[in-house]
């Protein structure tokens, strides 16, 4: 069945008469690329949006200019850095870091996927995930929404609900039966189980007894064991669930052995919500009003202000901030009060603002911002982009690449159009002594696991040009550590000459290497580091920025 425009079926109700449209419309765009995995075409954006070409053309130029998007020929695709927003309520919320780190003690205890899930409306939104890497994986991605009544923590958050609760859930299954609105999931059947009266039984001995199982409801094959986690004042915090296939676990097995461990790990989460401390307040970020300032100045019609100004508001939260008033977003923006109070009346409208006693919180549907197709994103996938405007930039071509064993091997690559070109493909893999990016991996390794590795490879000349001394490639690791960069002429292949910068993690760990190859006819060694290595340099930058963000709650993938 075709999906109905996002502005059509979301939010209910008339905007306020204080509402700022742009706004609203483009939280509608970032939806529906969110519903559709992250990618559409502009037509296809179009018709799920019901906004008219020019203005769809004006919103995807702010957000794009914001990096929130990508515009690729007629394609729009989400970028990375729109994870900043999921990333503000996650901080602000705190039970990812407060919690996380129990979630992984347990996953790894028991050898299966743990998350952690909250209450969104009456759908369940996950916000933490460790998963077992197999080939038949079993996982949710964090951002993920899923009806309450398919999934093992929706019946213990029902057992909180008042009749209003119910009522809106009644509702939505009147209105949506077959669950489109909840597009992670494959629709179900008008008549699927279970029925309201199910649901209703389910969690009042859900309520009552602590615990839910989910036998095969949201997947064949899937089951998953859940508990409730509270919060020092009695109230729900999350739900932890452990979840796995049964081809390793019945739900009844699951319950039957692993309640108690799974019980266990709660009270040290629990424990853990009564001895935090307040964390301290992160930096805000007031110079984005005057950044969309000039964007405006600088583009005119083609940038939306009001859209800016009105996203920026999402990012005054965070931790330390979890709750602020109308003077606390205007003094963490720079807004006036008078467009920050607008701009929070509209995000409460949209649902990613709740108000209350004078005080302003981000729910969990800030996370429909993308964050779900983001968080899956891996590092050469985050990189790709990044690689082809540098080949366009240099008019050579540009890979990157990550340490295995001995070896650098490729994981992304821009190639340039040229008669004469360097032709290397993904999963190449080279010895890492003789290489560019293989020497910037191994600088940043210890002295004395950078002297193992070059003992066992066992250096040998692939041209007359290889540096094969041990002594000398120490001395080569070293600079490289010192300057951050490495250049190599003509030590892997006659003719190729290479420099590499690294590319580093939240942790300053560096995590893989970006070069750019060419003749040595193209440019002298001098030329490279002129010319080239600012632009590497840049580019590396904005790969880890991308990557910054998006690896704040989600793990990355180097490969």
């Amino acid at each position: 069945m075709p999906q109905p425009p996002v502005l059509a079926a979301a939010p209910a109700g008339e905007a306020p008469a204080e509402a700022v449209l742009p706004l609203i419309r483009g939280v509608a765009v970032l939806r529906a690329l969110t519903d559709a995995d992250g990618a559409l075409s502009l037509p296809e954006l179009e018709r799920r949006t019901g906004l008219v070409r020019s203005t769809l053309d004006r919103i995807t130029g702010t957000l794009a200019r914001m990096g929130y998007l990508r515009v690729d020929g007629r394609s729009v695709l989400l970028a990375p850095r729109l994870m900043e927003f999921g990333n503000a309520y996650l901080a602000a919320l705190r039970l990812p870091d407060l919690l996380g780190p129990h979630a992984r003690e347990l996953a790894d205890e028991l050898d299966e996927s743990v998350s952690l899930a909250v209450a969104d409306g009456d759908g369940v939104r996950f916000i933490h995930q460790t998963t077992r890497r197999r080939t038949l994986s079993v996982s949710f991605r964090i951002g993920d929404l899923l009806p309450a009544e398919r999934i093992a923590p929706g019946p213990l958050i029902a057992a909180g609900w008042d009749e209003r609760d119910w009522a809106r859930w009644r509702r939505r299954r009147a209105t949506d039966p077959l669950g489109h609105g909840f597009p992670v999931l494959p629709p179900r059947a008008a008549e699927g189980p279970p029925t309201d009266a199910e649901f209703a039984a389910w969690a009042e001995q859900a309520g009552r007894r602590g615990w839910a199982l989910d036998d095969q409801l949201v997947e064949p094959g899937l089951v998953a064991l859940s508990v409730p986690v509270r919060d020092p004042a009695g109230g729900l915090a999350c739900v932890v669930s452990l979840v796995s296939h049964t081809s390793r676990h019945s739900a009844r097995d699951l319950h039957r052995r692993l309640l108690p461990r799974v019980r266990a790990a709660v009270s040290a989460m629990e424990r853990r919500l009564r001895e935090a401390e307040p964390p301290e307040p992160e930096p805000a970020r007031p110079g984005l009003v005057s950044w969309a300032a000039d964007s405006k100045r600088e583009l005119g019609r083609g940038f939306v202000e009001s859209l800016a100004r009105g996203l920026t508001v999402l990012t005054a939260f965070g931790a330390g901030r979890g709750e602020l008033t109308l003077s606390g977003v205007a003094e963490a923006t720079g807004l006036a009060r008078a467009t920050a109070r607008r701009a929070l009346i509209t995000l409460e409208h949209v649902g990613c603002v709740a108000a209350d006693a004078g005080t302003f919180r981000l729910t969990p549907r800030v996370l429909a911002l993308g964050f779900a197709p983001l968080s899956r994103r891996t590092l050469p996938q985050i990189a790709q982009p990044h690689l082809a405007a540098l080949a366009e930039r240099v008019h050579d071509s540009t890979s990157l690449a990550v340490l295995d064993g001995d070896d650098v091997r490729y994981t992304a690559r821009a190639a340039t159009k040229r008669i004469m070109s360097v032709e290397i493909t993904v999963g190449t893999r080279f010895p890492a002594y003789a290489t560019s990016m293989g020497r910037v991996l191994l600088a940043d390794l210890p002295a004395a696991d950078r002297a193992t590795r070059l003992d066992r490879a066992e250096p040998r000349p692939l041209t007359p040009y290889t540096t094969t001394s041990r002594a000398a490639l120490a001395a080569c690791l070293d600079r490289a550590a010192a300057t951050g960069y490495a250049l190599v002429d003509q030590e892997l292949e006659q003719g190729l000459r290479s420099i590499a910068v690294p590319v580093r993690d939240r942790s300053g760990r560096v995590v893989s290497a970006v070069n750019v190859a060419m003749h040595t006819g193209r440019r002298s060694a001098e030329e490279c580091e002129a010319e080239v290595l600012p632009e590497l340099r840049a580019t590396a930058d904005a790969i880890a920025a991308d990557l910054h963000v998006a690896g704040r709650f989600a793990r990355v993938s180097d490969v």
